[in-house]
C-alpha cells in the first residue's frame, strides 16, 4: 500500500516564499520567470511528492537555484531549510523538468515545416554543450546535450539523433547552420554560409540573408542565457554527470516561457557563439550545389521561395 510521506515543516514567511504565496507580487526578480510561466510549469509537472516537501516548494527551490546559480548553502539560507535538503530537492526538480523534454521540445509535423536553425551553445564554464534546432519563433524543436565544450561542432552533429536518424527536416526542406557546420545535402539537409573570400555579389547577398535568418537561433540562445545568466557564465558546483540535465531543464523552461509570452530580451554581452571551420563528415553528400541554387534564387528578380516568404527576417 502506498503511503504519502509526512510533509516537512516549512516557514512560509521567508522572503523568497512569501513573494510567491502572496499571489500579487512580481516574482521575476527572485525566480527569473513570470508567474504565468511558473504556474504553467507547476501544472504540467507530476505533482506527487516522494520526499516530504510539497510539489510547489520543490520546484520553487529548483527554479531559484537555476536563476541565481548559487551554492546549495546559500539557497539553504534563503529558504530556511537544511543544505542536504536543498541538494536533494534541486536534483529531483531538475530531473523532473528535464523529463518534460519529449513533451515540450519536439519536432513539428511535416505540414508545419518552414525551416530550422541549428547551432551550438557553449554553456559557459560547464563541461557540456548544447546543440539545438529552433523554429522561426525561437522555440527549440530539438536539443542534444552531453559533449564537452572542446568537441568540434561537426562531431556533435554527427553523433546527434537528428543527424544519425535523419529526423529533420523532411524531404524538400533544409536547416540553416553557421560556418562551424559542413554544408551537406544528406543524410540531413544543412546549408551554411559561403566562406571568405566571397566570390561576387550573389554569394555576399546570400550570406546576408542567411545571417539574418540564422539570427533567430542566436536570439533564442541569448534569451536563455539572459534568463539563466549566472548558470551560463560560471561553473556550477555539481557533478559533471548532472550538468546535461541542468542544461536540458533550461531549454525546456525556455519553451515554456515563450509559450506564456514571458520573454527576456537578450543582453548585449551574453557572449558570441564561437565558429570553428567545419570538418567533413564521412558519408555526407555535399550541399554546395543546393546552396548555389538558393543563392541564385535570392539574387534573381523574381518572387522569393515559399519557405523564405513565411518569415519576416528578409
Amino acid at each position: 500500500m502506498d503511503v504519502d510521506p509526512i510533509q516537512a515543516i516549512l516557514n512560509p514567511h521567508v522572503p523568497v516564499l512569501a513573494v510567491f504565496f502572496d499571489g500579487q507580487k512580481d516574482i521575476m526578480q527572485d525566480y527569473r520567470l513570470g508567474r504565468q510561466s511558473l504556474e504553467a510549469l507547476l501544472r504540467i509537472l507530476p505533482s506527487k511528492s516522494t520526499h516530504g516537501w510539497s510539489h510547489e516548494v520543490n520546484i520553487l527551490m529548483t527554479i531559484y537555484w537555476l536563476a541565481h546559480g548559487l551554492s546549495y548553502s546559500v539557497v539553504s539560507r534563503a529558504f530556511d531549510v537544511p543544505k542536504y535538503t536543498v541538494c536533494r530537492l534541486v536534483h529531483t526538480g531538475v530531473e523532473k523538468i528535464a523529463a518534460l523534454r519529449q513533451e515540450v521540445i519536439k519536432l513539428p509535423p511535416p505540414w508545419r515545416t518552414g525551416g530550422g536553425w541549428p547551432s551550438i551553445c557553449k554553456a559557459g564554464q560547464q563541461p557540456s554543450i548544447l546543440q539545438a534546432v529552433c523554429d522561426g519563433k525561437g522555440f527549440f524543436l530539438n536539443t542534444f546535450v552531453g559533449y564537452p565544450g572542446s568537441v568540434h561542432d561537426t562531431r556533435v552533429l554527427k553523433n546527434s539523433a537528428i543527424y544519425k536518424e535523419a529526423l529533420y527536416p523532411p524531404s524538400g526542406f533544409f536547416l540553416l547552420g553557421d560556418g562551424g557546420y559542413p554544408c551537406i545535402e544528406g543524410p540531413e539537409a544543412l546549408i551554411t554560409p559561403y566562406r571568405e573570400p566571397l566570390q561576387g555579389r550573389v554569394q555576399s547577398r546570400f550570406n546576408q540573408h542567411h545571417a539574418r535568418a540564422r539570427s533567430i537561433i542566436e536570439r533564442a540562445f541569448g534569451i536563455m542565457k539572459t534568463r539563466w545568466r549566472l548558470l551560463f557564465f560560471k561553473a556550477l558546483e555539481v557533478r559533471h554527470t548532472f550538468v546535461p540535465s541542468v542544461i536540458t531543464a533550461c531549454a525546456v523552461l525556455h519553451n515554456i516561457c515563450l509559450t506564456a509570452g514571458d520573454i527576456l530580451e537578450p543582453a548585449e554581452d551574453v557572449g558570441d557563439i564561437g565558429v570553428v571551420p567545419p570538418r567533413q563528415v564521412r558519408g555526407d553528400r555535399g550541399g554546395h550545389g543546393q546552396r548555389d541554387r538558393l543563392a541564385g534564387l535570392l539574387s534573381a528578380p523574381r518572387v522569393q521561395p515559399v519557405e523564405l516568404q513565411e518569415h519576416d527576417y528578409l
